[in-house]
């Protein structure tokens, strides 16, 4: 028998078209507050949250719209995929580091300054990874669909200026919503092919 948590794992879909009904505002807090409660490198919390709605929900919708006809076929298809997702949601949650844990902590290790970056940049992404799945769990126990848009990655300065970041890190866009249908999970690899046991 899953607990709540497993359940939530087992039912967790990537969803990329939702419907009109919009999201409560206390859900999105409860997400949020799931997405905040992750484990960070050295408990820096080096992460942002933005709640996107309304026209600049669409601004972004329009800019990976307007950016995949620069690219090739397949990451162009990825671009115009992630527009329709998040012009289909009603709020789209926007995570970006902040780069404190790099500028803070590059005076803590005894490297020189860029591996010392390139150790801590590496500790933000997996802190902010952690964060996103929590708040991917979250938003699947409250019923509510997700999908990280990791193509989005392609132009992250112009995702960044859109919402309102400096320059720098940028974790992922994920659109939140409720799904016109719900889908079967997609096959998983099994742990035969997936694990190693050493000792």
């Amino acid at each position: 028998m899953l607990n709540d948590v497993l359940q939530a794992m087992e039912n967790r879909r990537s969803v990329r078209m939702f419907d009109d009904k919009d999201i409560a505002e206390a859900d999105i807090r409860i997400v949020l507050q799931a997405a905040n409660h992750a484990p960070s490198a050295h408990n820096q919390q080096s992460w942002r949250f933005i709640v996107v709605r309304g026209a600049k929900k669409q601004e972004l919708a329009a800019l990976a719209a307007r950016r995949a006809a620069e690219f090739p076929k397949s990451s162009a298809a990825l671009l115009r995929m992630a527009a329709r997702s998040m012009s289909s949601a009603p709020v789209v949650i926007g995570v970006v580091n902040t780069g404190e844990l790099i500028r803070h902590g590059t005076d803590l290790l005894n490297l020189d300054r860029d591996s010392a970056a390139d150790f801590f940049r590496t500790m933000e992404i997996q802190s902010s990874a952690a964060a996103v799945e929590n708040l991917l769990l979250a938003a699947t126990s409250l019923g509510i669909s997700s999908v990280w848009l990791g193509a989005l990655f392609l132009i992250k300065n112009e995702v960044l200026e859109s919402l309102e970041e400096p320059a720098g890190e940028f974790m992922a866009v994920v659109p939140l919503g409720y799904s016109e249908r719900m889908r079967a999970m997609p096959p998983k690899k099994s742990l035969e092919v997936k694990v190693k046991y050493l000792g």
